[in-house]
């Protein structure tokens, strides 16, 4: 039997070795504080965090969240630890080999393996607390993602806006989620997890807000050169307001009695925009672009990313590639006339 070398951790070469040794335990306790703090609660200014929900899906997402990065904290901390006690402690001669696999027994095997069970009976229960209440399917509402927008319909009262979900406060409400193109991926941080949006197929989702507000929704999938920009909003409502604005969303769009609108709307026929978009109460029916028919009670445009005001309303229309390139919407060359006849047009869409 060949006899095994053994370092007993003195000389030079064994002082470099736990110089190494200190610096690599120093180095991942900085890493592990750095995780930390990245992980700390960001204020309201800052984009939505998991870590700051806003009902009880997204609760317990975040207390798993920090269970499981406090166990992982422990389990690094104490590892470190180890390897500091290893790097410094002095061997003797009469070390007994049985203590060395007693520790491996329990370090590596017995503790870790608790340690896994009580992680996946916290997670069973995690995810046996996301199941869809029965309470959510008193309102169901289809979202569609497309390249670089949402479409979003309330099927049981034949509405239809854009980029905007409005859901009563203190409610479950069914999200059915379906792409029209390539892969998409749902996700309000503040009210539940993510879920894809899949060609041909339907998933079903729900969220809640317990507070009224605005929630900053986005694709968490890759999908094209405007994934960034695909964005949304759910506004939680109290229940008087919800059903009020659901209300004038499935009203159609009222006829305008000013001239300039007038004269906005036929502008609007003109321009060939009725071929993509659709504004309900008038012959335009295009379903390739977001509906338009209640475009000026929106709060943003281009899916989220711009103010809906005059100003950029007009910069969309003109030149919508330099905004966001890569859309399907062309550039509308108008005289100065019937751009400020469309656009006094489309402020009456509300």
């Amino acid at each position: 039997m060949l006899p095994v070398a053994k370092w007993t951790g003195n000389g030079v070469k064994g002082m470099r070795m736990k110089g190494w040794l200190l610096w690599l335990v120093v180095a991942g306790l900085l890493a592990g504080l750095a995780v930390g703090c990245t992980a700390w609660p960001v204020t309201t200014a800052d984009p939505p965090s998991v870590l700051e929900p806003g009902g009880p899906a997204a609760a317990r997402i975040r207390d798993l969240s920090w269970f499981l990065f406090g166990l992982g904290g422990a389990v690094y901390v104490i590892v470190m630890g180890l390897l500091g006690w290893a790097a410094f402690r002095r061997r003797t001669p009469d070390t007994r080999p049985e203590a060395g696999t007693r520790f491996v027994v329990w370090g590596g095997i017995v503790i870790p393996a608790l340690i896994l069970l009580v992680v996946l009976g916290l997670t069973v229960a995690t995810l046996r607390a996301l199941t869809m209440p029965s309470e959510a399917t008193a309102l169901t509402i289809h979202v569609t993602g497309y390249q670089w927008w949402w479409r979003v319909e309330y099927p049981q009262h034949e509405a239809v806006t854009a980029n905007e979900i409005h859901i009563p406060v203190g409610r479950p409400v069914e999200i059915l989620l379906s792409a029209g193109d390539v892969i998409h991926n749902f996700w309000v941080p503040e009210l539940h997890g993510k879920m894809d949006m899949i060609p041909g197929h339907t998933n079903r989702f729900w969220i809640q807000a317990d507070k009224a507000g605005e929630y900053r929704g986005i694709c968490a999938e890759f999908c094209g050169v405007q994934h960034a920009k695909m964005q949304f909003v759910v506004v939680a409502e109290p229940l008087a307001e919800f059903e009020t604005w659901l209300a004038k969303q499935a009203s159609p769009a009222a006829p305008p009695v000013d001239a300039v609108a007038q004269a906005g709307q036929q502008v609007f026929v003109a321009a060939n925009c009725v071929y993509c978009h659709a504004i309900r109460g008038t012959d335009a029916a295009g379903q390739l672009g977001p509906d338009l028919t209640h475009l000026a009670s929106r709060r943003r445009l281009g899916a989220g990313i711009i103010p809906n005001n005059r100003g950029n309303l007009s910069g969309w229309i003109v030149d919508p590639q330099h905004i966001k390139p890569g859309n399907l919407m062309p550039a509308a060359q108008l005289p100065g006339t019937d751009l400020n006849a469309l656009l006094t047009y489309l402020e009456t869409l509300e």
